[in-house]
């Protein structure tokens, strides 16, 4: 079974633009990765601190090989000073 998540962040006035990098960084090798169906971060445009990270896994084997990345261990040391809040939904596909 297919694993979609949302995980929402909200930056400090004065992080928007590292957590924009830090989070833009992950796009291209978590898209890469065995597993890995879709992975987009999008960035509000009437509250440009709020991004949301939107990804599917093929199952859980591949979720934790992403957290098990080299990508994944930057981003996860470096983003909290940049970041007020985060919150995370894990959705059902129906179909």
């Amino acid at each position: 079974m297919t694993i979609t998540k949302r995980v929402t962040f909200i930056a400090k006035p004065d992080g928007i633009e590292k957590m924009k990098e830090l989070l833009s960084a992950m796009v291209v090798p978590s898209k890469a990765e065995d597993g890995c169906l879709f992975y987009e971060i999008v960035q509000y445009k009437d509250k440009p601190e709020k991004f949301m990270a939107i990804e599917t896994w093929r199952d859980e084997a591949a979720l934790d090989g992403h957290k098990a990345s080299a990508h994944y261990a930057i981003y996860k040391s470096s983003f909290e000073p940049y970041c007020l809040k985060k919150y995370t939904d894990e959705l059902e596909v129906l179909g």
